[in-house]
């Protein structure tokens, strides 16, 4: 299995296609596999790279808190250590904060970024969602954390979609079988890191080509936080989708996929 040691742990990744790189990050409880139904897109024109964050997956899981910062390091340390000099980066919530990091840390391995339900700082309400999670996490069966998960990142349009709603329901008895299930002290470590996370002051100081996409019926990362980013960033541009939520890649993925494929490939 592919692994590369980098800051200190073991980092999970798997490859997909060919040509210049794309790292794609995933978001807080999630392995780098998410990524599968955009990757069978993306690496018809892209050497995809979709990598397990630290505290998930195969990736090591060591005990928190965790940074974004240190999260970056993380994948800088990848970078490095597969030789791919500038790479293009996707990040989506808690990636794309870890997105924003390597961005701003390590400016001379990023080519462009495409940052998915952004934020720049959380708030109260933010950071009591986070820290709700780990708290019922503790609590819960899988298959009803899942399900918990799920009402923060899918619309209504999703819930009303009967093939969608089968996903959902497919999703939560999959999360009761999970072989490798994120350990409490994981997602406490991620969920640490997406509470401290405060680029904003930062931000402007981004000088690489940046695309910024949300969702209006978002309820996890309101549609203020990616408006936030998008305006912190210097000549960022901004696409928000109407009727989707934290999870518009998948509710709106016939139009998500080659949006951000000929965005990557004119930037």
């Amino acid at each position: 299995m592919p692994y590369v040691e980098t800051n200190g742990i073991n980092l999970y990744y798997e490859e997909r296609g060919s040509g210049e790189p794309l790292l794609l990050i995933m978001g807080i409880t999630a392995p780098g596999s998410v990524w599968a139904k955009h990757a069978d897109d993306w690496q018809n024109h892209f050497r995809c790279i979709l990598g397990d964050n630290r505290g998930v997956g195969r990736s090591d899981k060591p005990e928190g808190p965790y940074t974004t910062a240190q999260m970056a390091d993380d994948y800088a340390g990848l970078i490095d250590k597969l030789g791919l000099g500038k790479v293009r980066v996707a990040g989506v919530s808690m990636g794309s904060t870890i997105a924003q990091q390597l961005a701003l840390r390590h400016p001379d391995k990023v080519h462009s970024l495409v940052l998915l339900c952004p934020w720049a700082r959380c708030d109260r309400t933010a950071e009591a969602i986070f820290r709700h999670m780990a708290t019922i996490k503790a609590r819960l069966r899988p298959e009803e954390f899942a399900n918990y998960i799920q009402f923060l990142i899918y619309a209504k349009r999703s819930w009303d979609d009967d093939a969608t709603f089968a996903g959902l329901l497919d999703g939560r008895q999959q999360a009761a079988i999970d072989p490798m299930p994120q350990p409490l002290h994981g997602l406490e470590g991620q969920a640490e890191a997406c509470i401290t996370h405060n680029t904003l002051a930062d931000l402007p100081s981004i000088d690489k080509p940046c695309l910024v996409i949300g969702g209006r019926k978002d309820i996890f990362t309101p549609i203020w936080m990616t408006e936030e980013v998008a305006g912190a960033i210097p000549n960022s541009e901004l696409h928000l989708y109407d009727d989707a939520g934290h999870a518009f890649h998948w509710e709106c993925i016939d139009d998500f996929n080659p949006r951000v494929r000929e965005w990557l490939l004119a930037h």
